[in-house]
Parts: C-alpha cells; structure tokens; sequence
C-alpha cells in the first residue's frame, strides 16, 4: 500500500485471519482489519529499545489524516522518552470524550442552555468532537490534541470555532466533576480563526421585488398562507425566525401593538409593532384550537419549514443570495436610514449588549455620506 487514504482503507476487505497493512510514507503507521471487517489504525515505534504498539482509533470514527498525524505524535513522543503506552496506563478507567459527551449533553446543557442551543451543542459533540476525539481519555487530551482537531476543520472557520466554544464548556464541567485538575483547560490559548462576518441589506429596489413576489404566490396559491405570512412579519418586525414560528396567540395585543415573547434568544422582551405589522396579523385566519400564529398542516402545531417557501420565493424575486435573517438585518438598516439611532435599532430587536447593535454603527454614516456627496456636486457643478 502506497499511502493510507480513506479510499484505499475502505477498499480494503476482510480476510480469514487478521492482519495489518502499512503505510509506506509514515513508517509504523498502519491499519488492522480483523476478520469481522473492523479495521483499526494502530502505529508501532520503539521505547528505549523495545517495539511498542499503541492502538489508535477505528476507521470511521477516526478519519486518516487524524490518525496519521497522532501516529506522527506518539513517534516523536518515544523518541523524546516518553513513553507512548502511559497513555493506556494511569488514566485507563478514565471517561473518554465521548462519555465526558454524553454526561454534558444529558446533565449540563438541559439545565442551561435553550432548545436551540442544545440542538447546537449535540450537533457539534455528535458530528466533530466524537469522530475526532472521542475515544481519547478525558485527563489525556492536550492543548495538541485540540489545536489538531481545530485546525482540521479550518475549511469550515464558523463550525470550527464553535466547536471549539463547546469543547471549552466541556472541559470546565470536566474541572467542576473532578476528571481534570483545576485550571487545566487545553482550549486555553487555541486562537480562533477569523470569520468573515456576511451582512446583506435589501435595497428599495429588492424591498419592491420582494413584495411583488409575495402577492403574486398569494395568488396564485403556489405558497401556503403561514409561510406569506410569516416572511411579511419577518420583514416588518426585525424579529428572529424562531420568533416568528413559535409566535403564539397569546403572545400578542394587537390593541397596543404588541408582542409579549416570553423566551426569546436574548430572555423576555416585548416587540413593538407598526401599523403595517398589525395588518398583516389581523389578516391571519386563526384555526380553531391552534394556539400558533404560524399554523402548520398538522392540527394544533406551528410551520416548521420556512427555508424551501423562502427559497422559491427568493429565487422568483430574483434575490438568491438573501438569507431571512437577512431581513433582521435589513429591518435594522432601515430604521437607521429614516434616521433612528443605534441605542432605538438595539431596543427594536432585542439586543441585550451595546456591542451586537455596533455591528451597524457604519450604515449610520450613509446620511452623511449622502449629505456631503449632494454638496461637493453643486459645487463641483457651479465650479465646473
């Protein structure tokens, strides 16, 4: 075999008795396939003069460029005197990360986090943390460890850093049950890769596509009414998806102009409506014994799907690059043009923090910009 690569170890099938095939760049590095079709990445070194093999992690759970490079790590390690089997020796009644998973998934985020969130944390713990690492033990794992697993999800910079958000949280609960010593948190220092942050604003133009859209698919019936009316509220209201979707009727006073959430992202707040807000919410067919706004097709249950209608409705607008939450933005973006300030736009939405409102504190300028423009060409026009 030339080279250990997930292609040629999932080309390699099963034989009578057990064996191993070498990598030919990494000398030690090697996969095992037992009869059963597992297969097992193990590496095989010296220490002080006698041949060690450590057993890495199986195929699947453990992708071939990770097992390379631990392989790579445990190499220089004998080399260094360490010993690279005291890794199985004091801590082998450890939990693994993947248990330390488990344990943090059902004890801490329930208790702490929002649904949202905790769909977040499972997600990152079950598709990154437990593939990459899972099978190490939880005193084991070094600042090493993850700064590999972080910078092998480098094409992915959001999901990284997330990832990486979620693991710190893990090991501060591994301190706070005692399987790790205080102050020994390997994310320590691990730095962040820059994200690109992407703010997409309608213009009037987009804002008159959009609309026209919206009547036509009203219709024509080609989207459901919910899905009409949630994406108009989205536009109107600067609220947050899940706002919108989990909005019940007894959550709103249309007399007062009104929305009482009592959890949102940022805790209880209350939206205030314009005219144009209550209209459409007048104008929503209340379905007998269904306390959601955004009705769905099952009785007594909200429109969990909103991205496919958006979808079609965007691309028919011409607008394939929008988001929804682009709406938030725009909504936002808008109160700043018809000249809100920044501490009015953090009030409308939500924010909880100076810094989140900040993020438009340059579209503020857009008047002034304007001004000055409108000036310089008068006298740019009477000076010829």
């Amino acid at each position: 075999m030339a080279k250990i690569t997930k292609r040629t170890v999932d080309a390699l099938g099963p034989q009578e008795r057990e064996r191993v095939v070498w990598d030919d760049d990494l000398k030690g590095f090697g996969v095992r396939i037992h009869p059963s079709g597992r297969k097992v990445y193990i590496v095989k070194t010296r220490f002080r003069g006698r041949a060690v093999k450590v057993t890495i992690g199986p195929h699947g759970a453990v992708t071939p460029a990770d097992a390379r490079t631990r392989a790579a790590e445990i190499m220089s390690d004998a080399r260094a005197g360490k010993d690279p089997a005291a890794r199985g020796g004091a801590n082998a009644d450890a939990p693994t990360m993947r248990e330390l998973g488990k344990r943090f998934l059902e004890e801490y985020v329930p208790s702490h986090c929002k649904p949202s969130t905790a769909a977040e944390y499972r997600r990152s713990v079950t598709l990154f943390i437990d593939p990459r690492i899972g099978w190490l033990r939880v005193p084991d794992i070094q600042r090493k460890d993850i700064a590999a697993l972080h910078h092998g999800m480098r094409e992915t910079p959001y999901q990284a850093n997330r990832t990486l958000g979620v693991l710190s949280k893990m090991f501060n609960m591994a301190e706070v049950w005692d399987l790790r010593p205080d102050g020994s948190n390997p994310c320590r220092h691990v730095k962040r890769f820059r994200e690109e942050k992407r703010e997409r604003f309608l213009s009037d133009e987009e804002y008159r596509r959009l609309g026209e859209t919206l009547k036509e698919v009203e219709r024509d019936g080609s989207e459901t009414p919910a899905a009409i009316a949630a994406i108009r509220l989205l536009m109107l209201t600067g609220c947050r998806l899940s706002e919108v979707q989990k909005l019940r009727w007894e959550h709103i006073d249309l007399d007062a102009g009104e929305l009482r959430l009592r959890d949102s992202k940022s805790g209880a707040k209350t939206v205030h409506l314009g005219d144009p807000a209550v209209a459409v919410l007048r104008g929503i067919h209340r379905k007998d014994g269904n306390p959601w706004v955004i009705a769905g097709r099952k009785p007594d249950s909200h429109l969990t799907d909103l991205q496919h209608p958006w979808r079609r409705i965007r691309a028919r607008a011409g607008l394939d690059d929008v988001r929804i939450h682009d709406l938030r933005h725009s909504f936002a973006s808008g109160g700043l043009l018809v000249g809100e300030g920044l501490p009015m736009i953090g009030k409308l939405l939500g924010h909880t923090q100076v810094q989140t409102t900040a993020r438009y504190a340059h579209l503020a300028n857009d008047p002034v910009k304007s001004a000055a423009n409108r000036i310089a060409s008068r006298i740019a026009e009477v000076a010829g």
